[in-house]
């Protein structure tokens, strides 16, 4: 346990001192990120005041998560493992998709950034190739990273083949990157919700400790390979956020860019995954899965109907242009979050005292 903490106040001092200075960088070079505003009759939330507010400020995030894994283990001594290094893997594959998305929006001042299909491509790559090496890798138990089987809070008895894992692995990442892509578009709205489900891990990974298979094979035990590093991870991402978001709550002083909500998407995306917790993910992300399910709904009813069900999309827009103020969006966004968050940890709960 005092590993996790350790993890997790490395990342978040790590943040503070990083955020600041790529703040009085980005901003020394001008290197901020276009605005969309109104024109040709397409109305946009007047979003004027933050012309001039640098992005990228995910590489922050990004490698305080890094660094701080690789101090924590050089401070314990202990070999980083397989899992762990598949997680950052995930985070900084995804986020590393992010940079390019945020160099065209930066230097290129293209608001779009990079095609969407050029996106979803690099999307999938890093993915897939997660999936893949997560079932490699076997440790002494025989257990990998990742299971050919649909999980809950364990295992199920719902074995998948190979390409059919791969193809639950792809849909479950790109659904909540781009949920967090999605929703990352007020001052510490993303970055906030990601807190809490981060925070919500590193609690749910100690546990999975604690009652591990791997100190004996008893009833109601865990399978997931490598749960302390599992939530010495989910604890960096946390202190991550709460640094960064020390400077990306309202006013912001910098955005996190496409490089910080596709890291960050990368990462819960990851420890659902690594903690056999996968269906619980709509509720750990609740959220971005409703961010998500309000543009899927703008989309289809303008196909269908030619009509809209929002003023904009995403939903939190919406409220922007019916006239809500941006704190007041964020902050009721951050209850729906933690209530969201709060049943996904009820139920992984109940699954363990139910008998």
């Amino acid at each position: 346990m005092k590993l996790v903490v350790l993890a997790g106040a490395f990342a978040a001092i790590f943040s503070l001192i990083l955020t600041p200075f790529l703040i009085k960088v980005l901003s020394r070079r001008g290197l901020s990120q276009a605005i969309r505003e109104s024109a040709d009759g397409i109305n946009y939330p007047e979003h004027g005041g933050k012309r001039g507010t640098p992005s990228m400020g995910g590489l922050a995030i990004l490698g305080s998560v890094v660094f701080a894994y690789t101090l924590t283990h050089l401070i314990s001594w202990t070999a980083p493992t397989a899992t762990g290094l598949l997680a950052l893997y995930l985070m900084v594959g995804l986020g590393l998709v992010g940079v390019a998305d945020d160099y065209l929006k930066i230097f290129k001042q293209r608001s779009t950034g990079i095609r969407a299909r050029t996106k979803l491509i690099g999307q999938a790559f890093v993915a897939l190739s997660f999936g893949w090496l997560g079932l490699q890798f076997p440790d002494a138990q025989g257990r990998h990273p990742l299971s050919h089987a649909i999980s809950v809070v364990r295992d199920t008895p719902w074995i998948l083949p190979t390409g059919v894992v791969l193809l639950w692995v792809w849909f479950l990442i790109t659904g909540i990157t781009n949920g967090v892509n999605l929703t990352d578009g007020l001052d510490g709205l993303a970055c906030g919700a990601a807190v809490m489900a981060f925070i919500a891990y590193t609690v749910l990974c100690v546990w999975q400790y604690g009652q591990n298979c791997q100190f004996g094979d008893v009833a109601r035990c865990y399978t997931v390979r490598d749960p302390l590093d599992l939530a010495m991870f989910a604890a960096m991402c946390a202190g991550s956020c709460f640094g960064f978001l020390w400077w990306n709550t309202s006013p912001a002083k910098i955005f996190m860019g496409d490089t910080g909500s596709l890291s960050l998407g990368g990462a819960i995306a990851a420890l659902a995954l690594l903690t056999r917790t996968e269906l619980l993910l709509p509720l750990f992300g609740g959220l971005f899965v409703i961010i998500t399910l309000s543009v899927i709904a703008q989309v289809t009813s303008y196909k269908l109907t030619g009509k809209r069900v929002l003023l904009m999309a995403p939903l939190h827009h919406h409220f922007e242009m019916v006239g809500w103020p941006e704190i007041l969006i964020v902050v009721r966004f951050w209850i729906i979050q933690g209530v969201c968050v709060g049943g996904a940890m009820a139920l992984f709960y109940a699954e363990w005292v139910r008998q």
